[in-house]
């Protein structure tokens, strides 16, 4: 059947409008001069609605119908801030941001319709946060407190021991405990229990039970010791330089020794001299030294009265988003024009942009300094959060002569 007058007129449209935005194919992407971004915000309905058509077009299949994605990992755009959506797409078009569908999709394209594209997808509704009952945000010290009921048996409530041989875990660095349970799970560490029973325990939970124990408040031992700490303290001195005075160690890698249970000290030394810990420095150390010393030198520790560790449980997950809100507005709702919009944004699409602000995929000197204080429990969190907003419309006036 042949095609009728108007479908041919449609085609041609099509094609002639095609044409329009692509007529600087061969040109170099030019970079944004101070003031440029803001040309989106002098579109009329007219140039709005050229980028409708192009979008349609061009970015439908990735980004949705109407700007609001369906497909994990896109983005929304719709509702998103003019400038900062140009911005973006120049970045994409020159290569200074990657990736590679975009870098491909947006390589030709002119620059009048890089600001008709970002104008159109500016003037939509913003996505809404999905269906359902608000999140709950993970908090890490109650994960660990919960993972470490299964340690209490042994290790007492909060950390502080009252079984003999068995270590107080309560205001050691949350780095050397999690270094100790991984070197347990490994075999490092020779104990059957401990592997058997940390073999079960995943390493975001790992990271719980350090978080807990170090923010515990320390206790000294009550258990007797089978040495003399007055002969225990001169056979220390070689070890402050890594333990600390008395005991208290300032490295997170070095556990603090002051206050800890006698026997548990006197089987890890053990444990260093025949091997059944791997550390080449303290099996050095504890090589030349007899079982008459361990006890000595054990007993010195344990009468030493311990430290709590000088740190504060992170931030809430609100917390951390009161210092987001500063640069993306209430709630993820940007009210500047070149940052953009938070809120109903898809969560895996922000998880994977602040891990780019971590690894420097993604370049920004303000985003990698917030988010590399960030672990993965409150990457997902503020995702979470921000994708749970309700997103807001709204119209950013041009300054006049721009």
């Amino acid at each position: 059947m042949k095609p009728s007058a108007y479908t041919l007129a449609t085609l041609l449209l099509a094609t002639v409008t095609v044409l329009t935005f692509r007529a600087e194919a061969t040109a170099q992407s030019l970079p944004i001069s101070p003031g440029d971004e803001l040309r989106p915000l002098n579109a009329k309905p007219d140039d709005i609605a050229d980028g409708k058509q192009f979008a349609d077009s061009a970015c439908a299949g990735c980004h949705g119908t109407n700007g609001i994605s369906t497909t994990t990992g896109i983005p929304n755009v719709a509702g998103q801030r003019a400038p900062y959506l140009y911005v973006q797409l120049k970045a994409y078009q020159s290569g200074s941001r990657t990736n590679p569908a975009m870098n491909t999709s947006v390589r030709f394209i002119s620059d009048d319709a890089l600001v008709k594209v970002a104008a159109y997808y500016a003037s939509l509704d913003p996505a809404q946060p999905p269906p359902g009952s608000a999140p709950t945000y993970l908090d890490p010290v109650q994960a660990g407190r919960t993972a470490a009921a299964a340690c209490a048996g042994c290790h007492g409530e909060a950390g502080v021991s009252k079984t003999p041989g068995m270590p107080n875990l309560a205001a050691l660095a949350a780095q050397f405990l999690t270094t100790a349970m991984e070197g347990y799970r490994s075999g490092q560490r020779k104990n059957d229990m401990m592997k058997s029973v940390l073999g079960a325990v995943g390493d975001v939970d790992i990271g719980h039970l350090a978080l807990f124990y170090a923010l515990q408040k320390p206790s000294r031992t009550q258990a007797p010791a089978p040495g003399d700490p007055q002969a225990g303290k001169a056979g220390t001195a070689g070890c402050a330089g890594c333990h600390g005075d008395l005991g208290i160690s300032s490295a997170p890698t070095t556990p603090s020794l002051a206050g800890q249970d006698p026997q548990y000290l006197i089987a890890a030394l053990r444990a260093y001299k025949n091997g059944d810990r791997a550390d080449a420095t303290m099996k050095a150390l504890a090589a030349s030294i007899d079982e008459n010393a361990f006890k000595d030198m054990a007993a010195y520790y344990a009468a030493q009265e311990p430290q709590a560790l000088n740190i504060q449980p992170p931030p809430t997950t609100e917390e951390w988003a009161q210092k987001c809100d500063r640069c993306h507005g209430i709630k993820g709702n940007s009210t500047d024009a070149r940052i953009p919009a938070l809120a109903a944004q898809r969560s895996e699409y922000l998880q994977a942009q602040l891990r780019d602000f971590q690894t420097s995929r993604r370049a920004s000197h303000a985003m990698a300094a917030m988010s590399g204080v960030l672990n993965e429990d409150e990457i997902k969190n503020l995702a979470t959060y921000y994708s749970h907003q309700n997103a807001r419309a709204v119209v950013f006036i041009a300054p006049p002569g721009k």
